[in-house]
This record gives structure tokens, sequence and C-alpha cells, in this order.
């Protein structure tokens, strides 16, 4: 690693309440920062896609769900996943621990915080968009048909969590979705691969936003969560609102081929990754503190999320 390091506070003031802010953050609160991390990059890579659920559920556009799908990755990943690492799915965290060593209670914090930001973000859209979903609810019921189509991808509920269209076989959702994440997953682990010569570090947020919009343009139809905290979330608030009516393996088995087949450890990393990682074990958690300065536990801390 280079020596000649520069840190942000070597070239721009911040203001003293910051200052002391940042020592917290580096130290007794470093957990609740990455959390929040996960929590806002939930809201961010699920809000559009609930907004326009809630506009057109009872006909999907899927082109126009895919790309919102797709500009919310983008958006987490860019934003927050620097300070996190960019899981913004529980499956992924999981994934981590199994394969990566990533700290399993960590990974509990960062789950909660997913399914947290998942429901957040479906309670919030419920109130920005409260009279028109009350004023089709009331269509509906003028129709006779609210409460059978109430937790349908039909119904309003459907527009929040994933509700299975009524006379779909569930074995073949079931194959939908683990064949769906298992296509995620290996695009992911392919895209994170340091010495993957054709995904440079600031590529990997667009084609991971591709392959979910790709997911979502080829696979929503018969149903597809592709995040457990995207659907977990929403099924929440779903219930929080209208009551209580009504993934995981596939991603470690995409990832385990990823790691069987195509990882290869004998490659050369380019120099755009070792920059990348070079960025993040520069980073110091204690203001003042060079990066040689660092305990070890930190550094460990630090290499799990990049």
């Amino acid at each position: 690693m280079s020596t000649n390091v520069v840190h942000l506070r070597d070239v721009q003031a911040r203001s003293k309440f910051f200052t002391v802010w940042e020592r917290h953050r580096h130290t007794t609160v470093h957990w609740l920062v990455e959390c929040f991390a996960e929590f806002v990059g939930l809201c961010l890579a699920v809000f559009r896609i609930f907004v326009l659920k809630c506009m057109f559920y009872a006909v999907l556009p899927v082109l126009q769900i895919g790309l919102a799908y797709a500009c919310g990755i983008i958006f987490a990943i860019s934003i927050c996943g620097a300070t996190s690492g960019g899981h913004f799915n529980p499956a992924v965290t999981l994934t981590l621990v199994l394969f990566k060593g990533f700290p399993p209670f960590k990974a509990v914090r960062y789950i909660i915080a997913q399914i947290l930001g998942g429901y957040i973000a479906c309670l919030l859209i419920y109130v920005q968009w409260h009279d028109l979903i009350k004023e089709s609810e009331l269509v509906l019921a003028a129709a006779g048909t609210l409460d059978a189509t109430l937790f349908t991808p039909q119904g309003p509920a459907g527009a929040f969590g994933l509700y299975v269209i009524p006379g779909l076989n569930l074995g073949g959702v079931f194959l939908n979705e683990f064949v769906t994440d298992i296509f995620l997953a290996l695009v992911i682990w392919g895209s994170i691969d340091p010495t993957n010569v054709l995904i440079p570090p600031q590529l990997a947020p667009f084609v991971i936003a591709l392959a979910y919009a790709a997911a979502i343009w080829g696979f929503a139809t018969p149903a597809l969560a592709a995040n457990p905290a995207r659907d977990l979330g929403g099924r929440l608030a779903a219930m929080t609102i209208w009551g209580t009516k009504g993934y995981i393996p596939a991603t470690m088995l995409g990832v385990f081929i990823h790691e069987l087949f195509l990882t290869d450890y004998a490659r050369v990393i380019p120099s755009s990754q070792r920059e990348y990682m070079e960025v993040h074990h520069n980073h110091a958690h204690a203001p003042g503190k060079a990066a040689s300065d660092v305990s070890s536990n930190e550094k460990a801390d630090l290499e799990h999320n990049t």
C-alpha cells in the first residue's frame, strides 16, 4: 500500500461540532453509522419501486419498475456503499458471513437495519399516497372486489408486499425466485471480484443495477422479491396498515458457484481495483490516526466493509 495518503481532513476544514462528532463516529457509534447507511440505502433502493406500484398497481408497468429498481440500486450503492459496504440485502449479508468472514453479530444489526429501511420507506409512501390509495379502496369496495383483491398484486397491499397472483403454482413461483436469485448472486459476486478486469469498482453499481432491472423485466410477472428486506419490510408495512390476513439459499448457492468456478486467486488485481482497495485500507477509523496506527480489530472491521 502507498504511504502517500491524503485524508479529507488534510485538505478540507470542518466545523468544531462535526470534528467532535467524527471522534465518536469512528469509535463508540461506528456501528450506528454503518446501520444507518444500510437503512438509508434500502430506502433509496426500494422507494421508487413502491411509488410506481402505488401509481399503477392495477397494471404494473414492468419496464418502468425495472428502471426504477436500477436507479434505486445505483443511488444506494453510490451514496451509502462507502460507509457500510453496500449490502442492502439480508441474503448478501448472510452470504458474506458464510464466504467472507463477515462478523455474525454485525450481520444481525445490518439485517435489522435493512428490514427497517424497507418498512419505513413503505410507510412513508403510504402517507404520501394515502388519499389516492383510500380512493382506490373505495372503488374496489363499491365493485365488491376489495376483500378478494386487497392482498394480491392487483390490490393496494400488493403495491408493498410480494403477494402471488391467485391460481399460480407455488412451486413454479419458488423456482422463479430461486433461479433469479442465483443469477443476481453471480452478477453481484462477479462485479465485486477484484480480479475482474472488465468491471472496475466505478462500474460495479451500474452492472448490479442492470442485473436487478433485467430480473424485473424477465421474471417479475409470476412474482419476484429479489431482496428479503424489500419483501419483509413491505409485508410488515401492509400488515401495519391493513392487518394480518394474509431467498436466501439461492443467493448462497449462486455465490458458491461463482467461488467454485469463476473466482481465480491466481489472477492479477488491476490498477483500478488496487486503488479502490487502497482507499478503503487507508481509511482511518479515528481522526488523527494514521492507517498504521489503527488497531488490528479496527482493520479487520474495516476490511469487512470493503
